[in-house]
C-alpha cells in the first residue's frame, strides 16, 4: 500500500480529534492539477490578450482598408474625369487647328513645306475619344495607358500649331505692315484731277509725252498727306517739280509729292498714313496750283488712280 498523510483537525466545540489519511499520490495529483490549471490559465489570459490585440489591430486594417479603397474610388473618378478633359482639349486642338487653317484660307499664306494637312493621323492625334465608363471596381491601367498616350500626342500637336501659328502671325506681320506700306488713299482732299496717268499732250510744248502721275488741282495752301506708312528720303527743290518730298514705303515702294508750297517733314523722318506732310504750291515749272503725286514699284511708275480706295 502506498503511504499517506494524516491530518488532524481539532474542533472548540468538541474534545475529540478528527484524523483524517489522504493518499500522497492523491495529493501530488491535486497538486499537479491545481498547477496546470494554474498554467492553463495564465496561458488563456494571454491567448485573450493576444486574440483581443489582433481584434483591434484588425479593426484598424479594415478601418485603412476601408480608406483606401474609398481613396482608390476617388482616384479613379478623378482619372475619368481627367480623361473626359483630355477628350475636350483634344476638341480644342482640333478647333484651333481648323481656325489657323481658316486664317490661312483668308489671308492667302501658304503652309510650310512638309507641314501636315491635318493633326489627325500617324504622329498626330487620335481621332477616338478615350472612354472612361470603366467600372471604378475595376483597375484602370489601360485607361491611364491611353490617358498617357493621347497627352503625349497633344503635346506634339500643339508644338506643331504653336509652330504654325508663330509662321501665320509673322506672314499676317508682314502682310499688316506691307498693307501699311501699300498707298491706298487720296494725297490731297478736295480739289479736282486736271492730268491723269499715260501719255497726253504737254501743256508746255503741245507734243506727246507721257505722263507718270496724277496731277491734283486745289488751293494753294491745301493740305498734302503721307498715303502710306514710310520714311522721307528726299525733302527738298528740284528744278523742273520744284519743292517735292519722296517717301520710301519699303518693299519697292515710292511715293512723290510735286510743286509743294511748303515743307512740313525732312529727309529722315517716319511719317504714317494721313500725316500732314505738306502744302501744295506752284513751284518749279507749273500752269497753277497743283499736286503732282507719283507712284513706283520696282522702280516703274504705275497708275496710281489705281492705289486709291
Amino acid at each position: 500500500m502506498g503511504q499517506k498523510t494524516r491530518i488532524w483537525i481539532y474542533s472548540n466545540l468538541q474534545s475529540d480529534v478528527k484524523e483524517i489519511s489522504i493518499s500522497n499520490i492523491l495529493i501530488q495529483s491535486l497538486l499537479v492539477l491545481i498547477f496546470v490549471t494554474f498554467v492553463c490559465m495564465i496561458f488563456a489570459g494571454y491567448k485573450y490578450v493576444k486574440l483581443k490585440n489582433i481584434l483591434s489591430n484588425n479593426k484598424g486594417l479594415s478601418k485603412i482598408v476601408t480608406e483606401q479603397k474609398d481613396e482608390i474610388k476617388i482616384q479613379r473618378e478623378q482619372i475619368q474625369i481627367f480623361a473626359n478633359e483630355i477628350n475636350n482639349l483634344k476638341k480644342q486642338v482640333v478647333k484651333l487647328s481648323d481656325f489657323g487653317n481658316k486664317v490661312r484660307v483668308i489671308a492667302n499664306i501658304k503652309k510650310i513645306n512638309g507641314s501636315s494637312t491635318g493633326i489627325f493621323g500617324i504622329g498626330s492625334i487620335d481621332n477616338k475619344d478615350i472612354n472612361p465608363n470603366i467600372p471604378l471596381e475595376q483597375k484602370h491601367n489601360s485607361l491611364m495607358q491611353e490617358m498617357h498616350k493621347q497627352i503625349s500626342q497633344i503635346d506634339a500637336i500643339t508644338k506643331k500649331e504653336t509652330s504654325n501659328f508663330t509662321q501665320i502671325l509673322k506672314l499676317l506681320e508682314k502682310k499688316r505692315n506691307l498693307l501699311a506700306s501699300t498707298p491706298s488713299i487720296r494725297p490731297a482732299r478736295g480739289g479736282w484731277i486736271t492730268s491723269r496717268f499715260g501719255y497726253r499732250k504737254s501743256p508746255f510744248t503741245g507734243k506727246k509725252e507721257f505722263h507718270a502721275g496724277l496731277d491734283i488741282a486745289n488751293r494753294i495752301g491745301t493740305k498734302i498727306i503721307a498715303t502710306a506708312n514710310g520714311k522721307i528720303s528726299y525733302a527738298q527743290r528740284k528744278k523742273i517739280i520744284g519743292k517735292m518730298i519722296v517717301i520710301d514705303h519699303g518693299h519697292g515702294i515710292v511715293t512723290k509729292y510735286g510743286h509743294l508750297n511748303k515743307i512740313l517733314i525732312k529727309k529722315g523722318d517716319k511719317v504714317k498714313r494721313g500725316d500732314i506732310i505738306a502744302f501744295m504750291g506752284n513751284t518749279g515749272i507749273s500752269t497753277g496750283p497743283h499736286l503732282h503725286y507719283e507712284i513706283k514699284i520696282n522702280g516703274v511708275s504705275v497708275n496710281p488712280e489705281k492705289y486709291i480706295y
